[in-house]
């Protein structure tokens, strides 16, 4: 019996976001996906915070009305009994470890530094953690990039949750003021799993963010 369809909100250009629809596509689960424009207020609204008290995405909905969020949860749901969750309960743990790392250390940073440059103003007061952010999120690139001299995947052996996981916020780590060609490593494992089947790309910002983005670097 196939597994059954699930609806997934989301915001498309949110990394976070962008995990479950990538392993969605991988696993090809078959899926309903519902935009949700986070930033002007969507996951606010009573109808969302009714299925999502903590308003925010990516949200996923069962068909008997299940929810769950948090996205590397999603993940290890999603991926439970496939090729993307190792069976071995040491290597399951060991991929786990570095979902807990991608959502503590790196994400925090890397995402947020992101943020900041793309969708707030270039006057505005947070661009004064751009500096704190820039330092903490490298400090992350290095402990990947570290890893990648003895493995080729941060899951274990084989491509899987912890390297979608990853992938999220680190291939568009340059958004956020990041040098990713100083982490020749990362530069490579990005390129292996941009080569892995089912894979599909995260739609690009918008041209207004893109603009925003452009003016911050210049």
């Amino acid at each position: 019996m196939s597994p059954e369809s699930v609806t997934a909100y989301g915001m498309a250009t949110s990394g976070n976001c962008h995990k479950v629809r990538l392993l969605l596509e991988q696993l090809g689960r078959r899926f309903d996906w519902i935009e949700v424009d986070s930033a002007n207020g969507a996951t606010r609204t009573p109808e969302y915070l009714a299925k999502n008290p903590n308003g925010k995405v990516p949200m996923l909905e069962r068909t008997d009305g299940g929810i769950l969020v948090e996205s590397n949860a999603i993940l290890c749901w999603l991926a439970d009994g496939t090729a993307f969750l190792p069976a071995d309960a040491w290597q399951r743990a060991q991929a786990l470890s570095w979902l807990f790392f991608e959502q503590y250390s790196h994400e925090p940073y890397i995402a947020v530094a992101r943020f900041i440059r793309g969708w707030t103003a270039p006057d505005s007061p947070r661009r004064a953690d751009l500096p704190r952010l820039i330092e903490r999120g490298g400090q992350a690139l290095a402990v990947m990039e570290k890893h990648l001299q003895g493995a080729r995947w941060f899951t274990g052996p084989e491509y899987g949750v912890a390297d979608i996981a990853l992938f999220a916020y680190t291939h568009c780590a340059d958004d956020g003021g990041f040098d990713l060609s100083v982490y020749p490593r990362i530069t490579d494992w990005l390129a292996r799993v941009r080569a892995t089947p089912g894979f599909v790309p995260m739609p690009v910002v918008s041209d207004d963010v893109a603009a925003r983005l452009a003016f911050s670097q210049a």
